[in-house]
């Protein structure tokens, strides 16, 4: 028995329309019993005061099964069986890497209603112990999501951003175990529960998490900066941009937006993040001011800036975007960079420096550089550290963030050309025997001890700690598009090649040359397989890589020759803005 899509409420009034604020937590769900969520009517964003007011929601359409050349889907409102798919292709051949992936990845397809919605985190059949393997995460659906975009297959991802988009936390709230309102979940399971009053009759229901079941119970902040990646990404892919112009999708990108540039008692223009909030999951000392959500934060906010309508609701957003862009760049740029000139600058700061003219300006001791970075910095190269707050750098190499910084063009072009020469120079280190490290170098013994809480998963060189994410394949591939250098990402593909599909796709590998499966990795894990097949398809049609890079605009240029036309050891600011930020 099938019936319409609705939220499920813990207010009154609701037969599948919202009437005025609505709410929405961990612990409720969307329901489905044939449709989903595609129509609403417009209801002013706002009630006056700040506070967002949820649209009317009408009765849901049905958007017809997704179609693809090799075969349709199913519509069990599960995830494909492992014969299923198999069966739906024809038996495909398996000869060639690519053909198992994507055999490998259509088995993971998630069906919501009898629709694909997205794909589990890993099919692992050799392990005992699921967690929350078998849910839908959204940072792991973007590898997935972009490959069905390259594949042509765009309807799994339409409904994937309209579905998540229906579990964005909607109202304020003051207690610790909810959802601030705009936060995006950072996974959803799909449920077949028996229907109320009817013991022979199911329905499905979507249960989002917001990080209260997670382990360690952080919330995620990367989930809604993915998803207004992923968004852009449907529209310049699929040239559908009916998705992004909807009332509810304009609202839930401004909710995202909000919380995001919200006033704090931080003084910088970068997101103040906890420990375990983005894919680095688990206590790792990055605490503060992480290079990975400032760069994607800086893409969302590019990307956001492309797709928000202009009306006159939106102007006093778009104005602290922009004005938020040009700080959060700057500070990157400035204060993040290293290389052998600046480490050197760095080695000679004087401390305790006082007025806005202080060249030091975080209060750095010198001491704080640490052995091995004096030794591993190549002579050509250089990158962005992985976080900054006062006396206290982390030279630590993270490599999503440095990536990204050179796709949505956080670092400068010098700057995204030196990261990609200390790839190349220190390969031996960062790729190895499989690409990528997460980061580097592992933390080891006390350090280790004291910083992690002896995580026995984030052992040194494994898992977060100094461990290799064949998933970083994709993100490593639309850098080097970018920079016209595609034979970087070539040879990296070739050397994941040579073992990832025998070893059966693992989540990650140890030691220091990526010789070993993770001692806890999923095989089969759904963001390695789709991150080999995104790079195969990049790599084959480099143009396609624009529906994810953010180029530099000319106004930023412009308003940085004006920062910069000072002398560079004097206060930072620029004139001809009536607005000052503390950069």
């Amino acid at each position: 028995m099938l019936r319409n899509c609705r939220r499920v409420y813990s207010i009154q009034g609701i037969d599948g329309v919202s009437h005025g604020k609505t709410k929405i937590s961990g612990l409720e769900s969307v329901s489905c019993k044939g449709h989903q969520a595609e129509s609403v009517s417009g209801i002013t964003a706002e009630d006056g005061h700040g506070t967002i007011i949820a649209p009317k929601i009408k009765e849901f359409e049905m958007v017809e099964p997704m179609k693809h050349e090799k075969g349709g889907f199913a519509s069990n409102g599960k995830f494909a069986a492992g014969g299923t798919i198999n069966d739906t292709l024809g038996k495909a051949s398996v000869d060639s890497i690519e053909d198992e992936a994507w055999n490998l990845l259509r088995e993971s397809i998630v069906f919501y209603c009898g629709n694909p919605i997205g794909t589990i985190a890993a099919n692992d059949p050799s392990s005992s112990s699921i967690l929350n393997y078998d849910q839908v995460f959204i940072r792991d659906f973007i590898p997935s999501g972009i490959a069905f975009l390259l594949k042509g297959e765009y309807d799994i991802v339409r409904s994937f951003i309209l579905h998540t988009l229906q579990l964005q936390s909607w109202e304020k709230t003051m207690d610790c175990h909810s959802p601030g309102q705009g936060l995006m979940p950072a996974s959803f399971k799909v449920r077949t529960v028996p229907l109320d009053g009817d013991e022979s009759a199911t329905e499905d229901v979507l249960d989002p998490d917001f990080g209260e079941a997670a382990i360690g119970r952080v919330a995620p902040v990367d989930s809604g900066l993915w998803w207004i990646i992923l968004l852009r990404a449907y529209g310049k892919c699929s040239g559908d941009l009916s998705v992004q112009e909807r009332f509810d999708v304009q609202t839930g990108i401004k909710m995202i937006l909000k919380l995001c540039l919200a006033d704090g008692f931080d003084m910088f223009p970068t997101l103040l993040v906890t420990d375990g909030s983005c894919m680095i999951d688990r206590r790792m000392g990055i605490h503060g001011h992480p290079l990975e959500i400032q760069a994607l934060f800086y893409s969302a906010l590019l990307c956001a800036r492309e797709m928000l309508a202009p009306e006159d609701g939106s102007s006093d957003l778009i104005r602290a975007l922009n004005n938020r862009v040009v700080a959060l760049s700057f500070h990157i740029r400035e204060y993040y960079w290293i290389d052998m000139r600046k480490l050197n600058e760095i080695y000679r700061y004087k401390t305790e420096e006082y007025s806005y003219d202080a060249v030091n300006k975080f209060n750095i001791y010198p001491d704080q550089i640490p052995p091995w970075l004096v030794e591993w910095m190549p002579s050509k190269g250089g990158y962005l550290i992985g976080n900054l707050q006062p006396a206290h750098m982390d030279f630590r190499f993270f490599s999503l963030g440095n990536l990204w910084s050179v796709v949505s063009s956080l670092a400068t072009m010098d700057q995204s050309h030196a990261i990609l020469d200390l790839i190349e120079a220190k390969w031996s280190e960062l790729v190895a025997d499989m690409p990528f490290k997460i980061c580097y170098p592992a933390f080891e013994g006390q350090e280790w001890r004291i910083t992690t809480g002896s995580d026995p998963k984030n052992t040194p060189w494994s898992y977060h700690n100094g461990g290799s994410w064949p998933t970083l394949l994709w993100q490593l591939t639309v850098a080097c598009i970018k920079m016209n250098r595609p034979e970087i990402a070539e040879k990296a593909v070739k050397i994941a090649e040579k073992r990832i599909s025998r070893d059966k796709w693992p989540e990650y590998y140890d030691t220091k040359q990526a010789r070993f499966i993770g001692k806890q990795a999923r095989l089969f894990q759904t963001w390695s397989i789709a991150g080999y097949l995104v790079s195969k398809l990049l790599l084959a049609n480099p143009d396609a890589a624009n529906i994810l890079v953010n180029r530099e605009d000319s106004d930023l240029v412009s308003a940085f020759s004006s920062m910069l036309s000072a002398n560079p050891r004097r206060k930072r600011d620029w004139k001809g803005l009536k607005q000052k930020f503390i950069v």
